[in-house]
Order: structure tokens, then C-alpha cells, then sequence
């Protein structure tokens, strides 16, 4: 991506597939994970077709798929965190507050209670479409993310300054 050009992206779909990451964030978080186990005794498999020559190995499938998933899990729960130290503090608190925590919390209470002091709703959606735009770009940074299905019907790059970032998303 050219550093003096940023993409002009759609803000409402843009909203929707960083909450839709952060609504799998917080499951990962709260819902632990399953370990599969080996089935100790074997159901018997018609063959019509004498051998396949496929060999199978349940146990070696199972302890990798115990050992796999859980770590992608833990890198994705990374990625987001270390994409949520990168904004700005009330950025930070907008986000972790209302969507990476385990208990639902709704836009209002954030700009009413949280914030200190607190901030318009106008000032609230403000700050969020920042914060958005800003994990948007840094998660299509790290290839999480596409941006060509986020960006503004028609516009490719906005060929304005970096500067003025605050204008490209609208």
C-alpha cells in the first residue's frame, strides 16, 4: 500500500466486519475449547470398492487438531490485542470497553459513563469510525482482512494526502 494515498472505504460495512472480529474475539475468549478425544471403539465402514490404500491415523489427526486449534485461537486473540495497543487512548477504551470485554455493554453507557468526561453520541460514532478505519487498515496489514471488499463503491485509493485521513472515511 502507497504511504501517501489511503483507501476510501465504506464505513458501515467496514463497522460490521471489524465487530463481526471482535464478536469472534470475545467467543474465543469466554467459550474454552474442547479437546477431542479418540473413539475407543471402531463403527464398521462398508466398502464396495475393495481398498482404498488411504491410510488414517485418528490419534495423530485428533492431538494435532488439540495442539492447532487452540493456538490459532491464541494468535488471533494476539493480533487483535496488539491492533488495539496501537490506537489512540480513548480509541483504546472505546473498543475494549464495548466490544473485548465478557459482559455486553451498549453504546450509550460507554459515551455516558465511561468516558470521562463523556462525550456526545455524534462524538462517540466519531471516535469509533476512527478506530475502525485505523484496525481495518492495520488488520489488512497483517493479510486478516481485505480491504477490496470494505471500499466505497467506485473508489479505488484516494489519491489525497495522508494528512487528511479523516476525509477518506466517510
Amino acid at each position: 500500500m502507497n504511504l501517501s494515498t489511503l483507501p476510501e472505504l465504506d464505513r458501515r460495512r467496514t463497522q460490521i466486519t471489524i465487530e463481526n472480529m471482535l464478536e469472534k474475539y470475545r467467543i474465543f475468549k469466554t467459550v474454552t475449547f474442547e479437546a477431542k478425544e479418540a473413539g475407543i471403539t471402531y463403527s464398521y465402514t462398508e466398502r464396495f470398492h475393495g481398498a482404498t490404500n488411504k491410510v488414517t491415523d485418528q490419534t495423530a489427526a485428533i492431538a494435532a487438531h488439540n495442539v492447532d486449534v487452540p493456538a490459532a485461537r491464541r494468535a488471533y486473540c494476539a493480533v487483535l490485542d496488539s491492533v488495539v495497543d496501537r490506537l489512540a487512548p480513548r480509541e483504546q477504551q472505546l473498543v475494549r470497553e464495548r466490544y473485548m470485554r465478557r459482559d455486553e455493554i451498549y453504546d450509550y453507557t460507554i459515551y455516558n459513563h465511561v468516558f470521562d468526561p463523556p462525550v456526545s453520541k455524534d462524538t462517540y460514532v466519531k471516535i469509533r469510525s476512527k478506530a475502525f478505519y485505523k484496525m481495518a487498515l492495520a488488520l489488512a496489514d497483517l493479510e486478516l482482512l481485505s480491504l477490496d471488499s470494505l471500499l466505497k463503491s467506485g473508489a479505488a485509493v484516494n489519491s489525497g494526502p495522508a494528512e487528511n485521513a479523516e476525509l477518506t472515511f466517510r
